[in-house]
C-alpha cells in the first residue's frame, strides 16, 4: 500500500454545548493543522499514487468550506457537536465525495486534525 500525505490548516470558531466540555461550551476558536493521507495499492504509469499538487489543492478547497467560519452557524453541521473527531470525519467524507477529481487509485483516506503539538484525532475511511 502506498501513501501520500499533504498538510494544510484551518481556523474555525465553535462551541461544544455539553457539560463534559467545560469552558469549551462557550464560543471559542481553534486552529487545526490538517494532514490527509491518501492510500492505494498501485501507482500510475508515471510512478505516483496521486499528484501532490492536485491533492493539496483539493484539501485546501474542502477546508475552505470550514475555515474562518463559526461552525455553530453552518446549516450542514446543525445539531452536530463539532469535536475534533467529528470534524475529521466531516472532512474525510467531503474529500471522498470529490476523490474522482484526482483521477487515481486512492482506496483509503486518513484525516488527522492536530489540535495542538500534544493532541490530535483522526478518522479513516475506505473508498
Amino acid at each position: 500500500m502506498f501513501t501520500v500525505t499533504v498538510r494544510d490548516h484551518m481556523m474555525i470558531a465553535h462551541s461544544l454545548p455539553r457539560e463534559v466540555f467545560g469552558p469549551a461550551q462557550r464560543l471559542h476558536g481553534a486552529t487545526y493543522v490538517v494532514d490527509v493521507a491518501f492510500s492505494g495499492p498501485e501507482l500510475t504509469r508515471d510512478g505516483i499514487l496521486v499528484d501532490i499538487g492536485r491533492a493539496a489543492a483539493l484539501v485546501h478547497e474542502v477546508l475552505g468550506g470550514l475555515t474562518y467560519r463559526n461552525l455553530d452557524d453552518d446549516p450542514d453541521l446543525a445539531g452536530t457537536t463539532t469535536t475534533t473527531e467529528v470534524l475529521a470525519r466531516v472532512i474525510a467524507h467531503r474529500l471522498a465525495a470529490r476523490i474522482d477529481e484526482l483521477g487515481t487509485g486512492v482506496r483509503r483516506l486518513l484525516v488527522t486534525l492536530h489540535e495542538s503539538h500534544v493532541a490530535w484525532a483522526s478518522y479513516e475511511r475506505q473508498l
